[in-house]
This record gives structure tokens, sequence and C-alpha cells, in this order.
């Protein structure tokens, strides 16, 4: 695939007066009305897009233009814009208008980016491929009869394809850095806790994180550096300083620990990803660091656990959606306790109803010991292996994910299956520790492949620093 302009060219040209963000802007949506059939987008703006950019273009005049001046971003719709849908690619929420931003499209509006529009997802964000949204599948457009991941399949699609600068999305349990690897470009997940989730439709409130994609990392570490920090309106974001993630990309990684985990190495895990791996930690001892063996013991137990703890909370999040206040009403119930079933049975689809059962169930009297109780106790172990893995080591490295992108279809009637595209991905949001997606070539069909560096907590710095320097 063509790799697209950094950021920082696009700015040097803005500033000599090469280009304007106007005809920037104009391009973009250009590209995305020639790429309608990859289904990236649910809503474009291109009035209130224009608008902006030619409002950003007079403060690049005047001189007093913000950081993220010219910079067009997509975001996924489960971020709330002000007087737009906010659908999350659902029914239940088709004519949803929000009365609000987000705080993360506040705080990047504030600093002159473009909001070009809204990107598709699996429904509420359960899914791993983006073919579970009401409003059809997207198409990798590295192959268009693959799937792009998911489920922020939209927003990686956005970047991969030209259609943004970058994209935010949100991140659960590797909704962000698994479409990255496989459509080829840089994803984050920062620290749970580092960006407001203020504006975001929580699936799982003490796993979802937002973050960026890109096609370079100090394009994440712009975007990052915007939405970071703490907000009066989220009560879980942390009061820890940001730092200033651009001037860490030195590119120097003389002596960095890097700990690769000999659980990851898994039967499942695809030669040529291997292969791929094992060429970018070669590339990394060529840098000057040092790489060495680590040790996850609870890797195991990473996907049952997440998947326990993360239906649970869906399902509490999602019994507001009911038919009664706002979203999908079905217009045959005959008593309230009909409008329930009915408008929850039509408006959510099969993976959203899935997720909802199972985590009803592991909640109920007589299974919340026996489920929920002892995957909180296994999770506080799953933190402990990257704090004892954190002493020796300042990151560690895996696959982001086990495979390259699967086919449109191949894992839909195995859900099982499916999650496990989640192996690798998880533990990160269990641990609340930042990761980073990164590309590390492709497989003999072209096909892209990810690696993934884990940080120790609120050290997205150094991740980012790694990224970059693989970049060179």
């Amino acid at each position: 695939m063509k790799r697209h302009t950094a950021f920082h060219e696009t700015r040097a040209a803005l500033e000599a007066g090469e280009a304007t963000c106007e005809g920037i802007t104009r391009q973009y949506l250009e590209t995305i009305e020639k790429g309608k059939r990859l289904n990236a987008f649910l809503a474009v703006f291109p009035e209130q897009a224009l608008g902006r950019a030619c409002a950003v273009d007079r403060k690049l005049a005047g001189g007093t233009a913000g950081r993220l001046a010219g910079m067009v971003i997509a975001v996924k719709d489960v971020l709330c814009v002000k007087n737009e849908r906010v659908t999350c690619a659902s029914k239940i929420l088709k004519n949803f208008v929000s009365l609000f931003d987000a705080t993360v499209v506040r705080r990047l509006e504030a600093e002159d980016a473009v909001i070009i529009g809204k990107t598709n997802m699996d429904e509420f964000a359960m899914g791993s491929s983006t073919e579970n949204s009401a409003y059809g599948p997207v198409l990798n457009p590295v192959d268009e009869s693959r799937v792009p991941g998911g489920s922020s399949g939209g927003s990686a699609v956005a970047v991969a394809a030209g259609m943004a600068h970058t994209a935010l999305g949100s991140d659960t349990g590797g909704s962000i850095r698994q479409p990255a690897s496989f459509c080829g470009i840089v994803g984050l997940k920062p620290t749970y806790g580092r960006v407001s989730r203020y504006g975001l439709v929580a699936l799982s409130s003490s796993f979802d994180q937002i973050g960026p994609f890109a096609n370079a990392a100090s394009d994440a570490a712009r975007v990052l550096q915007v939405i970071a920090g703490h907000d009066e309106n989220d009560s879980t974001s942390a009061r820890m300083p940001v730092p200033d993630y651009l001037a860490a990309l030195d590119r120097n990684i003389r002596g960095l620990r890097i700990g690769v985990p000999r659980e990851a190495f898994i039967d499942g895990l695809n030669a040529q990803v291997r292969t791929a791996l094992e060429r970018v930690l070669d590339r990394l001892r060529e840098g000057g660091a040092v790489v060495e063996e680590v040790s996850l013991p609870c890797s195991e137990f990473v996907i049952s656990t997440y998947y326990i703890l993360m239906t649970a909370e869906a399902s509490s999040n999602l019994a507001r959606f009911d038919g009664a206040r706002y979203g999908y009403r079905s217009s045959g119930a005959r008593d309230l306790t009909e409008n329930y079933v009915r408008s929850r049975s039509e408006g959510f689809g099969a993976e959203t109803k899935r997720r909802i059962m199972l985590g009803t169930y592991v909640l109920s009297a007589g299974y919340y010991d026996a489920y929920y109780l002892k995957a909180q106790k296994v999770r506080r172990l799953i933190q402990e292996d990257f704090l004892n893995a954190f002493r020796r080591v300042d990151c560690v490295c895996m696959p982001t994910a086990p495979t390259t992108a699967f086919a449109r279809g191949e894992k839909a009637d195995d859900p099982l299956e499916m999650y496990l595209s989640d192996v690798y991905t998880v533990s990160a949001n269990l641990a609340g520790v930042p990761a980073i997606s990164v590309p590390a070539g492709s497989d003999d069909r072209g096909l892209p492949i990810g690696a993934q560096f884990i940080g120790r907590q609120f050290d997205e710095a150094t991740i980012l620093k790694i990224a970059d320097f693989l970049e060179s």
C-alpha cells in the first residue's frame, strides 16, 4: 500500500503557503467518496469540515493556529460530536443525536484539528472484525476480501486508505491495535486513565480507552499530546502530568531493555508472524536495545478472564437501552414488558445480544462468585505479572495478533475462534497499561503484520520512541 504523508510534512507545506487546509480537506473528502465501497464511514461532515478548514487557514495566515492546524481526523462512531448522530453502529441508536462533544473531540478542535466524519465499527464495539455493524461490514483496503479487524475497523481503514491524517478509536481488548495490525498502520492504546472517556459510549468501563490511529508514530504522539490529561468530567481520568511525547522521539533506544514473554509463542501463532517479530527484535538489537526473555505466567487465562469481566460490564452498561427513554422503540409492543423485550431483541444485533446474555449470566445469583469474582482475582494476578516483568525490562514485545487479516465470514459462525483473535491484546487492558501496534512487514500474500509493544503505566513515551525508531 501507498505510504501516506506524515503530518509534520503537511504542516510545513501549510506554513510555507504551498497548501491550504481547505484544499487538503477537499482531497480527503474526494478520497472518502472514491472509497465508499470500503464502508469506512457512517457519517461524513463536508460542510462543517470545509467551514472549519477555512477558519484554520485564516488562523495560519495570522500566526494563531493551534498545534493540530491542518490535521484532518476521523472519529469512531462511539464518540459524541455535538449535533451529530452517535449510533455505535447499532439500530437501537439509529437516530440518536448528541447534545455535547466528547472531551477528546473538544480538545482536538481547540487545537484546530478538522473532524471530517464518524467511522464504522462493530456494534457497541463488540467484535474483532467490523462485521457486526448494523450498517454493513468494513472492507480492508489492502485486500477487500479480508476484514480490517475490529472493533475500530472503520477508523483503521480511514487512515490506511488515505481518508484522514489520523483517526480516533476505542480499545477495550485490542480494538485499536488489532485493526492497526491488519491494516498496516500505527495504533496506540494509552494507559487506562490517561485520556478522558467523557463522551465515549461505554462498552466496558474499566477497560475502555480512547487512542489514535496514524501512519507515523509522530502523528500518534501529536494526537495523544492533545487529548491526554485529567478531565473533571471523568473521575477515572488520572491527575498525571502529560510529558512531551514528540521530544521523546529521538530514535535512541540504546540500553532499553525489551522483554519477550516465553508464553507469546503459542501453537496458534502463524509462522510468518513469528518470523516478522523475530526480524523486529533483530532490528532493536542492532539499535542497541537489550532483548531478553520474561514470563507472564497467567497468559493462558487472559481470554477467559477478559470475556467474563467485559461481558459483565457490557450487560450493565447496555441495560439503559430499553426502548423507553431514547433510542429504538418497537412499534408492536402491547405493554411495558413486551416493549423492553421487543425493542432490545429488534434493536441489538446477534453479537451484542450474545455478550449481554453471557454478562448477565456471570453476574447472576449462584454464579457471581464462581465466575465474576474469580475473574477479578485473576485480573489482579495478570497485573502482578506485568509489574514483575517491568522490574527487569522497560517494555514487553509480542505479536499484535496471531494471524494476518482473515477472510470476511471466516470466523463469523465461531465466536470462540473470533475471540481468540484478541489473545495478545487483552492483557494490556486487563493490566491497564499502554500498548502500541506498529507495522512489522507483511506475509507472502502481502497482508500486513503488526508487532506490539506494551509499556509501564503512563509510559507511552517509551513505546512511542520504539515505534518511531522502527520507522526509521
